[in-house]
C-alpha cells in the first residue's frame, strides 16, 4: 500500500522546489501517487486553502526574502514568480503583505511568512468508522439545483431553503422517480469552486436518485459508473455529519487504499422527520483503487 504521508511530503517537496519555475501539477500527482483531482481534494480539506493558494503565498513569501537581501529589480521578481508585469506582481504582493515591494525593501517593515507545509502523523480516538464500497452503474441525480454558498459548520441556510421550498406534490413526484440506490431524497454537492475553502461556492441539488434521463421540472445531473464509499452517520445534525466528512479526508483516505475520484458527493437521511440529536445518514463518495 502506498505510504501517503511519505508521497505526499514529497509531492510538498517537488512544489517547493519548484516555486520560480512552471509547476507541472502532473508530475506533483505522480510524486504523490494519486490523481490531481485527489490531491488537490485532500490538500484544501487538510490545510483550509487551495493549493493555487498556497502556490501563491510561498511564492510571495520568497518574493519578500529575495526583496530584502538582494538588489533583484521588481519587474525580474515578478517574471521570476510567474506575474505578467510589475503591476501585477505589486497588487499580489500588497494583497499579503499589506505594504508595496518598495516599502518592503524599507527598514523595519514588517513582512508575513507563509511557511512551507508538510504533512505529520496525527493520533486519533481509534473511533471506528462503518463504511461500505458499491459498484454503481451510470444513473442520474434529479431535483432542484442552485449554486449556493459553501459553510462546513452549522446548519447552511441556502440549502436549507431548498429543502423547505419542496411541496408535498415536489415530494411525491421526486421520490416516484427514485428508482436506484440511495433510495429516497438526497442532498447532493457538486462542481465546487477550486479549493473548497469556506465560503466559496458549490451546485446544490435536493433530489434523488434514477435511471430517468431527463425531466420536465427539475435539473439532471448525469452520473457516471463509479465505486462508491459509503460512510454511515448516526447522531445530532449537521454535527455528527461534518465530523464524519472531516474524518473520511483526515483519516479514512490515508489508509483504506482508496482516493476521490471526480463527481457529485451525495447525503441521504433516514428521514427528515427525525430528531436533529439522532439523525442517520449516508456520505456517499466516488472512489478508485489506488496504485
Amino acid at each position: 500500500m502506498v505510504d501517503t504521508l511519505r508521497q505526499f511530503n514529497l509531492a510538498m517537496r517537488y512544489i517547493e522546489d519548484n516555486l520560480a519555475d512552471e509547476i507541472d501539477f502532473s508530475r506533483v500527482a505522480q510524486v504523490a501517487q494519486c490523481s490531481e483531482y485527489h490531491f488537490r481534494r485532500m490538500f484544501s480539506l487538510l490545510s483550509g486553502m487551495s493549493l493555487s493558494e498556497y502556490i501563491r503565498r510561498r511564492r510571495l513569501s520568497q518574493a519578500a526574502v529575495e526583496l530584502c537581501h538582494s538588489d533583484i529589480r521588481v519587474i525580474d521578481l515578478a517574471v521570476k514568480y510567474g506575474y505578467a508585469s510589475a503591476d501585477a506582481f505589486t497588487r499580489a504582493f500588497s494583497s499579503l503583505h499589506g505594504l508595496t515591494p518598495t516599502e518592503a525593501r524599507m527598514d523595519g517593515a514588517a513582512l508575513k511568512l507563509a511557511p512551507p507545509i508538510t504533512f505529520q502523523l496525527t493520533m486519533y480516538g481509534g473511533a471506528a468508522m462503518d463504511y461500505r464500497i458499491v459498484n454503481k452503474e451510470a444513473f442520474y441525480l434529479v431535483g432542484p439545483k442552485k449554486r449556493i454558498a459553501l459553510i462546513y459548520q452549522g446548519v447552511n441556510p441556502e440549502a436549507q431553503a431548498m429543502w423547505q421550498s419542496l411541496t408535498p406534490e415536489d415530494i411525491r413526484e421526486l421520490k416516484a422517480m427514485s428508482n436506484v440506490e440511495p433510495y429516497g431524497l438526497l442532498s447532493v454537492s457538486a462542481e465546487f469552486s477550486e479549493g473548497r475553502e469556506e465560503g466559496t461556492h458549490l451546485d446544490h441539488l435536493v433530489g434523488v436518485a434514477t435511471t430517468q434521463s431527463s425531466s420536465d421540472r427539475w435539473a439532471v445531473m448525469p452520473v457516471a459508473a463509479s465505486a462508491w464509499a459509503v460512510f454511515t452517520v448516526r447522531g445530532a445534525f449537521p454535527t455528527a455529519l461534518q465530523d464524519t466528512w472531516a474524518r473520511i479526508y483526515a483519516e479514512w483516505f490515508p489508509s483504506a487504499g482508496y482516493e476521490a475520484c471526480e463527481g457529485p458527493e451525495i447525503v441521504w437521511t433516514e428521514s427528515k422527520d427525525r430528531p436533529l440529536s439522532d439523525f442517520h445518514n449516508e456520505i456517499w463518495i466516488p472512489v478508485r483503487r489506488r496504485a
